[in-house]
């Protein structure tokens, strides 16, 4: 029995024998992509084109801009380091609000890493290792978090600061234990998927072989662990760094304003300038640098483990959670 062509249809394409590829000819007669779009889905990726161009292009346009040798930043005046360091008055490093607010970043986004990692790898070995009702609510809060609007949690620490531990004054350390409060949930959830990955085999062998558990810990878990501490490391570093809500909230003077809160109240209130682009991309490379260096730390920790560059991106991107 043999099939018919309806009108108009364009005419069978012979299949190439397998093990072989298909010759011009035989690819010269397929029908055009047009016809068959999701072969060569060239909507969707002009749509990611046009999605990268638009988000892109003004970060581009304004990091360009903070090497403009004039104060404006519509016209281009020539390239120059005045924002950055040049300027005696104006650029970021001779400005003591812009540079203050430089150091203040530094401070908190290393404060917070230093203190949230251990606490979080010590909240996923609790909820991990411990049976029963109280660690799956743990569990469970840890995740909450991820829902709670960062606005209502900052007014929230805001008032328990103001009110409740009014000994702890607004500033670097209400921002810290914010902060702290806030992130600790990164490396909670990141340990503890890598603590389901590997199971406890490990842990038990070693204790077999006579291991106290100090030992157990230093050189089995933390070896294995390793690649999740470092890539939640990683989210709560940039993520300090580009926090705006709670450390606006829990601020108290210039001195301890970090840069996200100085590029908004600055550009928002009409007085922004090319050291702010200069700001904006110091923040910018920061975030960055963070992610390069935690990509290739990543990679270099899981050597020898499946998955390549993109699972190391989505591993600290903490999609793999």
């Amino acid at each position: 029995m043999t099939a018919t062509k309806a009108p108009g249809e364009p005419p069978a394409v012979p299949a190439a024998p397998a093990g072989r590829a298909p010759s011009i000819a035989e690819r010269s007669r397929r029908p055009p992509f047009w016809r068959n779009p999701w072969r060569h889905p060239w909507f969707l990726e002009g749509f990611t084109w046009l999605y990268l161009i638009w988000s892109l292009v003004p970060i581009v346009i304004a990091v360009l801009f903070s090497f403009n040798n004039g104060r404006s930043q519509s016209v281009w005046q020539g390239f120059s380091w005045r924002w950055y360091f040049s300027d005696h008055t104006n650029s970021v490093l001779h400005n003591p609000q812009l540079h203050a607010a430089v150091i203040q970043t530094v401070r908190l986004s290393v404060l917070v890493t230093v203190i949230a990692v251990p606490l979080g790898v010590l909240f996923a070995l609790g909820i991990n290792r411990w049976r029963g009702p109280v660690p799956s609510t743990f569990n469970f809060v840890m995740i909450l978090s991820y829902v709670i609007p960062e606005l209502i949690f900052g007014v929230s620490m805001f008032f328990v600061f103001t009110t409740l531990f009014s000994t702890v004054h607004l500033g670097t350390l209400a921002e810290v234990l914010g902060l702290v409060t806030w992130n600790i949930s990164w490396p909670a959830i990141v340990v503890q998927a890598r603590l389901v990955t590997i199971g406890r085999q490990y842990e038990e062998a070693a204790a077999d072989l006579g291991a106290n558990q100090f030992q157990v810990m230093r050189r089995v878990m933390v070896p294995l662990l390793a690649p999740a501490i470092f890539a939640s490391a990683v989210l709560v570093f940039s993520g300090v760094i580009d926090d705006f809500v709670i450390v606006d909230l829990l601020s108290s003077s210039a001195g301890n304003t970090p840069m996200s809160v100085i590029i908004y109240s600055t550009q928002h209130g009409g007085n922004g300038g090319p050291a702010l682009n200069a700001l904006g991309s110091i923040m910018l490379a920061m975030s960055l640098i963070i992610v390069i260096i935690g990509y290739v730390g990543y990679r270099l920790l899981t050597r020898g483990e499946r998955g390549g560059g993109l699972a190391a991106l989505t591993a600290i991107s903490g999609e793999g959670t």
